[in-house]
């Protein structure tokens, strides 16, 4: 069985350094706002466990991750070059059309690719 979902989601996972969650906080509610608009999101939010935190977030199809990343380049690259938080993991779903569109764009930030390759969406 094959499936016929073109949702991708995308599975960053960061460390906060030196003691600078108040100022990453003011970050992660940048990214929501810059993200709020974007008609192929599907859902975004960011989920901590003390000095670490996840961004949960889900797009239509590989042109609207895209998109997304057009949005917030600038300011994860702020982020990350601030030295206020490091990302430790980078995680990339979705069937290999839509991942193929992403997979030069994105390589800089060295994410594993995961293909989905059975499965369903409501």
């Amino acid at each position: 069985m094959a499936t016929d979902d073109r949702c991708v989601t995308i599975q960053p996972y960061f460390v906060i350094k030196n003691g600078e969650e108040e100022s990453v906080r003011s970050y992660l509610e940048k990214f929501v706002e810059l993200t709020r608009s974007e008609p192929g999101c599907l859902y975004y939010g960011f989920s901590t466990c003390g000095d670490k935190f996840h961004c949960r977030e889900g797009y239509a199809d590989g042109d609207a991750a895209l998109a997304h990343l057009g949005n917030v380049g600038p300011l994860l690259q702020e982020l990350l070059g601030s030295g206020k938080a490091e990302l430790t993991d980078l995680q990339v779903h979705g069937p290999e059309q839509e991942l193929a569109k992403l997979r030069e764009p994105m390589a800089e930030l060295n994410p594993g690719f995961w293909v989905l390759e059975y499965g369903f969406r409501n």
